[in-house]
């Protein structure tokens, strides 16, 4: 039995009001209190000597340690890994991942000779234009990829389709002297689709 003001508290009924976890501050020192006031850890921290209680009870909480949170989960396609595999692709200058709505590389990577920021913009009205022009036309499919060959490079434009990458697409720049086309295409191919924002 534990006496609290007076009053003689049974092992059960001490049981029934801390699971109840409601308090009415009866005492002098806490008259202020409202009387339906919820009953909170800190107010256990604070008052704990109402009650005589030499050890204070440490509050229930939900146990995070094995949890994950979203910037600690591995990331196998972050951007800048898919520019380096991009970039490891036999003859490629250059590389880059870009938003076509807004003509903006979300990353991009190498030296290619020219700015790629001002290649990302271009090329965006190129994906655009191609998308309209499919609309027009009633071709309800996707693109896979663009390809357009200049004297000593290859640019290749993968849109990428699925639900994670709506709106982008990779674009790389090979070096014609040093790059197999269809190897590249193929390589492109398998990493642009693990691309996700």
């Amino acid at each position: 039995m534990m006496e609290m003001r007076g009053h003689k508290m049974s092992r059960s009924e001490r049981g029934w009001k801390w699971r109840k976890r409601i308090v009415r501050f009866e005492s002098a020192g806490y008259d202020h209190a409202p009387q339906d006031e919820p009953f909170t850890p800190l107010h256990e921290i604070f008052h704990a000597n109402l009650y005589g209680v030499d050890a204070i009870r440490t509050a229930d909480c939900t146990d995070t340690s094995g949890y994950t949170t979203e910037q600690e989960q591995p990331d196998m396609s972050t951007l800048d890994e898919a520019i380096k595999q991009l970039l490891a692709i036999e003859g490629a200058t250059g590389a880059a991942v870009v938003d076509y709505s807004s003509g903006m590389a979300l990353a991009q990577g190498g030296n290619p000779g020219f700015d790629l920021g001002v290649a990302a913009a271009g090329n965006s009205n190129v994906v655009s234009a191609k998308l309209r022009t499919m609309a027009d036309l009633s071709i309800d499919s996707d693109i896979d990829d663009i390809l357009i060959t200049l004297g000593t490079q290859y640019h290749l434009i993968n849109v990428l389709n699925s639900s994670g990458s709506r709106g982008l697409f990779v674009y790389l720049v090979l070096d014609r002297t040093y790059a197999n086309l269809a190897l590249a295409r193929h390589k492109l191919k398998n990493l642009a689709k693990d691309i996700t924002i």
